[in-house]
């Protein structure tokens, strides 16, 4: 983005009628400040550009480490279980 140059702002209305603007402006490397009722709900960021947190540093990442290692098989027959087991 060039000095002076102010980042685009879109509305959810600009994002459902005017999405071709939208990915414009990221194909230019430009930041797009997502707008719900005047106040801001996010911003979409280029996929060229590095993000400002890694991936291992997301808070989410490796939350699970801590808990035992079941099968997806074997946890989803502990939640189904007592649903067929009471009939």
């Amino acid at each position: 983005m060039k000095q002076g140059e102010m980042p685009m702002k879109a509305s959810i209305i600009d994002l459902r009628y005017k999405m071709n603007d939208v990915l414009k402006a990221l194909d230019r490397n430009e930041q797009v400040t997502v707008l719900y009722r005047g106040k801001i709900k996010g911003i979409l960021v280029p996929s060229g550009t590095k993000a400002s947190m890694g991936m291992k540093e997301h808070p989410f990442f490796g939350m699970f480490k801590a808990v035992d290692e079941t099968s997806v098989e074997a946890e989803m027959a502990a939640l189904r279980g007592g649903r067929y087991s009471d009939l």
